[in-house]
């Protein structure tokens, strides 16, 4: 199946290599902050998954380390994977940097079980990582390949419904699907940590709905735990949100979740 689809991830490839040293330079990630010891990750997941100390965790889609090392600085025995080469070259420097002793791999995630035949006691995905793949099924085989029995799948992501609007005119317009086969296609000057960037984005995607997402882990062979959406996104992502008595930004009618997010067992 992935064979079919090389051009569209070596696309996205491409434009995840130029947004790497461009995000490393972003307020966004706010390096220095990082460095001096600031944990990048958010209150769901540290809510969801609690005292890894001494767990051993996988982090699917890691972009160059920020949350990997912030979970390995929690005491995790953490690995990160990533498509990006020049993501993976900069989660390494940040590893030995800090003193840590992450791992990190550079492949397509749905070549994980390729690269690392290590199980985990957990394996972890976070914000913006299904909408780069076609099909969840074999996501969701990788998932299941990684994990030992028992351990524990945790996902936090943007709400499929957020992914229906195009943002680019002067208020959102309903345009793509909520399950959608077909890739959608954007070309864009900037990223999303640094819109004035000059280089262009030039990225392929697909939308895929909590039922999908749900079916292919239990089909998988995991247990679903439970799936809960909210209102409240820990970024800025969208048009004309508004922060919270915790912090977090919202829409202002709020119509529709912003996020949602999966916790699961392997049976």
């Amino acid at each position: 199946m992935k064979e079919q689809f090389q051009d569209y991830f070596g696309t996205n490839k491409e434009t995840w290599e130029k947004k790497v040293p461009i995000h490393a330079e972003s307020s966004f990630y706010d390096m220095p902050s990082f460095l001096d010891g600031k944990n990048s990750l958010n209150s769901y997941e540290l809510d969801a998954l609690g005292d890894v100390n001494g767990k051993s965790l996988l982090h699917l889609q890691c972009h160059f380390g920020q949350d990997t090392l912030s979970w390995a600085r929690m005491g995790a025995l953490a690995t990160g994977v990533d498509i990006s080469e020049e993501a993976i070259t900069l989660s390494r420097k940040l590893n030995k940097q800090l003193g840590l002793s992450a791992e990190f791999v550079c492949c397509n995630v749905l070549d994980t079980s390729i690269h690392i035949k290590e199980q985990f006691d957990v394996v972890f995905t976070s914000y913006g990582v299904i909408g780069w793949l076609p099909d969840l099924k074999p996501w969701a085989l990788v998932i299941a390949e990684r994990l030992k029995s028992g351990g524990t799948f945790y996902m936090v992501e943007f709400h499929p419904i957020v992914w229906m609007f195009d943002y680019t005119g002067d208020r959102p317009v309903m345009k793509y699907g909520y399950n959608q086969d077909e890739p959608i296609y954007e070309e864009y000057e900037g990223t999303y940590a640094q819109p004035h960037a000059t280089m262009i984005s030039k990225e392929y995607g697909w939308n895929h709905g909590l039922g999908e997402v749900v079916t292919a882990l239990i089909d998988a062979g995991l247990k679903v735990e439970f799936l809960r959406e909210h209102h409240a996104s820990p970024y800025d992502v969208l048009p004309d949100l508004v922060i919270n008595e915790n912090g977090l930004y919202e829409s202002k009618d709020h119509l529709y979740p912003l996020i949602f997010e999966i916790k699961a067992t392997k049976v």
